[in-house]
Order: C-alpha cells, then structure tokens, then sequence
C-alpha cells in the first residue's frame, strides 16, 4: 500500500506539502503512510480516493484496477 500511495501522489506531480494543503491531510502522516510506518483509517482512504480518483481497493493493493466500480 505504501509504495502505491507514494506512486499516486508522485503520478499527479505534488510533493507531500502540496498534498497536505490539496486533503488537509498532515504532512508528517502522510509521510508515515508512503512509508508504511501507519495505515491510514477509514476517513483518509475515503479523502485519498476521492482525491485521486481512484477505488479504496486500489490503494489498499486489493485490486490492480484503479476504477472505481459504481
């Protein structure tokens, strides 16, 4: 989940200050989330996704499709 969380942000170009400022999300959670220090709870997957337009599966790693299915 860590490498793919990383791999979403750094596909849109931002750094984990941009990200911060984008979700409200804190920068040094962010950090310990790419780095698979914590997993991000409920709440955050759900700002995540949305935020990068994709399923909580995919961040999870459960599913290699990003789609979110509807």
């Amino acid at each position: 989940m860590e490498t793919r969380l990383k791999a979403l942000r750094k596909s849109k170009g931002i750094t984990q200050i941009a990200l911060q400022m984008q979700t409200g999300i804190e920068q040094a959670l962010i950090s310990k989330f790419e780095s698979g220090e914590r997993i991000p709870p409920t709440e955050t997957l759900i700002i995540l996704a949305d935020f990068y337009n994709v399923s909580i599966d995919y961040i999870l790693c459960r599913t290699d499709n990003p789609e979110i299915n509807k």
